[in-house]
């Protein structure tokens, strides 16, 4: 059996995006690097790609005004751009009729299609693969390779922190209910709270922003938790507004923990303590995978970055 990209990515001990990279944009490489990856590929007789073709790439977004969506679409253009590939950017408004026709156009107009956060049934994904390639970012199929850009690692750094810090009541507010993102966030906070023997308290879903928050706020309080891990940062700044304005002191009365460390967690005061996640990668890895997949046999790889607490002062001591 032929040796893949993969394999060669795996002894030379490197991610694929790099892997890729060493074929495509070697000038983008460290010299020590870029060494590694061309020995590997010597040592296993893999057969260097052709350089591919100019290609029109349509991504799916579901919020572009979210910074999150927007982070990771900079991403994408960047990484299509060095490759001078043409992107095609449809906004659905988390709108899953919209998403359903942009991914209807895009089948029929684009070479590869990039869907961020699908909010459609996985079978229509499915349906889509069989016919273009495909890459989903948080958000499975059988039929094509995903980007998960999940929070595991940082939310066990998470709840270890806050039972560290001697609370015992968590509360989670989460996000918009048909989101990948929502459900690893939601399964790996609750899996690592018991782990650590904290109790943990669900509220009601909300969408992706500090008006989330903001309407998620009294149930955060009402629920009695002296710490909340939020869906995302601007949901995090939501609640801690919200909270301030029932008397809720951050953190003396209530830690905050937000997901994604966003620019606006370093900045905030008090700083917001946020689980890094690989936002700007996932978008690189994508654009790589989608090309892999329209220029080469196709993959159906999961690939899972992995995340960070970052700790800062809107957590602190049980009050």
């Amino acid at each position: 059996m032929p040796a893949t990209l993969t394999d060669v990515a795996a002894r030379a001990k490197v991610s694929l995006a790099t892997a890729s990279r060493a074929f495509k944009e070697p000038d983008r490489l460290a010299p020590g690097t870029l060494q590694r990856v061309q020995s590997a590929a010597a040592e296993l007789g893999y057969e260097t790609p052709a350089v591919p073709a100019t290609r029109t790439l349509g991504v799916v977004l579901p919020d572009m005004a979210n910074a999150v969506f927007a982070s990771l679409l900079r991403s994408i253009h960047d990484q299509a751009w060095h490759g001078r590939h043409q992107l095609v950017v449809t906004n659905t408004n988390e709108d899953a009729d919209r998403e359903r026709e942009a991914l209807d156009r895009f089948t029929n107009s684009a070479d590869g299609i990039i869907v961020c956060s699908p909010r459609s049934p996985v079978e229509l994904l499915d349906e889509v693969a069989a016919k273009k390639p495909v890459v989903t970012i948080n958000g499975t199929t059988a039929e094509a390779p995903s980007v998960l850009i999940a929070a595991d690692d940082g939310l066990r750094q998470a709840a270890e922190h806050l039972r560290a810090l001697g609370h015992e009541h968590v509360v989670y507010v989460p996000g918009p209910e048909n989101s990948w993102a929502d459900r690893n966030r939601h399964d790996a906070l609750s899996e690592h709270c018991s782990a650590q023997g904290l109790r943990l308290t669900v509220v009601c879903h909300q969408s992706a922003s500090v008006a989330g928050g903001l309407a998620a706020a009294a149930s955060v309080v009402a629920s009695g938790a002296t710490a909340v891990v939020a869906y995302n940062d601007l949901v995090a700044l939501g609640i801690r507004a919200g909270a301030r304005k029932l008397g809720r002191r951050c953190p003396a009365d209530l830690s905050i923990i937000g997901i994604d460390d966003l620019d606006v967690a370093a900045v905030s005061d008090p700083g917001l303590t946020s689980v890094h996640v690989g936002i700007t990668e996932g978008g690189t890895l994508a654009v790589d995978l989608l090309l892999n997949q329209i220029d080469g046999p196709p993959r159906h790889d999961d690939v899972r970055m992995t995340s960070q607490l970052i700790a800062r002062d809107s957590t602190g001591p049980r009050g």
